[in-house]
């Protein structure tokens, strides 16, 4: 039973972090690689927090979102000029940058050594978070309520505005709106829940070490957000984040062999991933139609001119 707690509680962890992807790639347009950088800035923010002041988690969960979110005004303000592939490696590059920080500082972070001993939310100062099942519960109510914030910025008048500029993007600037300062906005969102994912992530597992905030955890969760549907509802990246993170489980119970069980598992979880991108390119709850490139129209070539039948008679 504890084992499936678990997975529940990795699974809302999850959950909130493809959610807050899909602010920025589904909906500003904004191809990020650096959303696991944003996970361990907060995760290693609220381990300060945690170990050295006696505070309630809303008091912490707003100091490690409002940090997070200022760290991703670097990156932000960025993506005004930079466009396409370049913010991509400019995301790419902030990824890089986080990443060898956590490595290096030793004096701060530890390092490679990592930060044990992780003391347990405390909910308005006083209760602490003891036991799987405490845990379970919280993750669980904290993940619906981001899922209906989410839900409600979708809807709201900045969502639709990030939706207008995704699908025609001059004709959104046009509008006199301030699109730029719209992205910023979801860019800061996005970074704020992240990191507070973290916050989350380091209190469960009361350690943490700069391996499980590396490029490769911006490509899993990029993964799960392709899969349940770039830009689809909130119910796309909870479907993307549920097969991520439940299929592999699923998977040590098919019964390989020792030998080559790590391995094969591996395999077998790229060609599930394979095969259900050819089935559904669109993702689990994406759209029924994927965004096509317009054809070119069709030139006709002209009618040869209609010549008298008489022209070439030669005059007797």
């Amino acid at each position: 039973m504890e084992y499936l707690l678990h997975i529940g509680i990795m699974l809302c962890i999850y959950i909130i972090l493809v959610l807050s992807t899909n602010l920025t790639v589904g909906m500003a347009n904004l191809l990020t690689m650096c959303q696991a950088a944003f996970y361990g800035v907060g995760a290693y923010i609220g381990t300060y927090f945690l170990m050295q002041f006696n505070l309630p988690f809303v008091v912490i969960a707003l100091i490690v979102m409002l940090a997070t979110g200022l760290t991703s005004l670097i990156i932000s303000y960025a993506s005004v000029k930079l466009k396409g592939d370049y913010f991509i490696l400019g995301t790419l590059g902030f990824q890089m940058v986080v990443y060898t920080i956590l490595y290096n500082w030793v004096n701060v972070t530890r390092g490679p050594y990592g930060i044990p001993g992780i003391p347990s939310i405390k909910l308005l100062g006083i209760w602490s978070l003891t036991g799987i099942y405490a845990y379970f519960f919280f993750s669980l109510v904290l993940t619906v309520a981001v899922a209906l914030l989410f839900s409600y910025l979708q809807r709201s008048f900045c969502g639709r505005m990030l939706k207008a500029c995704q699908t025609d993007e001059p004709s959104s600037q046009a509008s006199n709106q301030s699109i730029a300062k719209v992205k910023i906005g979801a860019f800061f969102i996005s970074a704020a829940f992240a990191g507070m994912a973290g916050l989350v992530y380091a209190s469960y597992v009361s350690y943490i070490d700069p391996t499980s905030f590396t490029f490769d955890e911006s490509i899993f969760i990029i993964t799960a957000l392709f899969i349940g549907g770039v830009g689809s509802r909130v119910w796309g990246p909870i479907a993307g984040a549920a097969v991520v993170v439940i299929l592999p489980e699923l998977l040590r119970f098919v019964g390989l062999p020792d030998a080559v069980a790590a391995n094969l598992r591996q395999v077998i979880y790229g060609l599930v991933l394979i095969v259900l991108m050819f089935v559904r390119p669109q993702g689990l709850l994406g759209d029924a139609k994927l965004k096509q490139e317009p054809t070119p129209p069709s030139v006709e070539k002209p009618a040869p001119a209609k010549t008298s039948p008489y022209t070439n008679c030669s005059k007797e």
